[in-house]
This record gives C-alpha cells, sequence and structure tokens, in this order.
C-alpha cells in the first residue's frame, strides 16, 4: 500500500494564520511540545482573555495552515505544534533575504565602482 504525500501548504496561507496576534500567542503557548485542549489555552494567560469558541476559531485556521496538529484523547481534542510549515517559511525567508544581499552588493559595487 503507498502512502500519498500530502500537498504542501501554501506560503500565503502560513504567512495569513500567522498575521494574527491571538494566533500567534497560541503558536507561543504551544512551542513547549506540550499538547493542550482548548480548556487549558483558554484557562492560560493571554494578552486578553477570550472564550473557548474564539480559541477555537484560531485553531482551526493554525490547523488549515498545517501549524497546529490535532488529536483525541478520550473525549477531548489536543492541540501541539507542527513546527515544519513555520521551519519552511524561515528557509523562504533566508533565501529570499539573501538573493536581496546579494542584489544590494552587486548595487554598491556598481554605484562606488
Amino acid at each position: 500500500m503507498s502512502r500519498q504525500r500530502e500537498a504542501p501548504i501554501p506560503r500565503a496561507l502560513v504567512f495569513a494564520a500567522l498575521g494574527d496576534q491571538t494566533r500567534l500567542a497560541l503558536v507561543a503557548q504551544l512551542a513547549d511540545a506540550h499538547p493542550r485542549s482548548i480548556s487549558q489555552l483558554a484557562d492560560s494567560q493571554l494578552a486578553r482573555p477570550l472564550t473557548r469558541q474564539a480559541i477555537t476559531k484560531h485553531l482551526r485556521v493554525l490547523e488549515s495552515a498545517g501549524i497546529v496538529r490535532c488529536t483525541r484523547a478520550g473525549r477531548e481534542r489536543r492541540f501541539h505544534l507542527d513546527p515544519a510549515p513555520i521551519e519552511d517559511i524561515c528557509q523562504y525567508l533566508d533565501r529570499v533575504s539573501e538573493h536581496w544581499d546579494n542584489a544590494l552588493a552587486r548595487l554598491k559595487s556598481f554605484v562606488e565602482g
């Protein structure tokens, strides 16, 4: 039986998911590699108090971007961070940064040369 590869998540979707302060706070909470339930996330210290429904909405956005994964433990859903999409974004930004560093070095050489 062959396993199909999951299609890569579009980077724009990852950037959009990380473009919200509340979602960034949720990612920071999950970054310690300890899965948490919605109740645990709601009880934690976020910048502002959020309802469980609001946290669920934000987790769904993060999950659709592949940043957060959900597992079931009995009736409880536990969420954990999947760093792969963030690592991909970091590598992408490193490549773009290198490109611009090279372009600026060529411009400097042209102007000064």
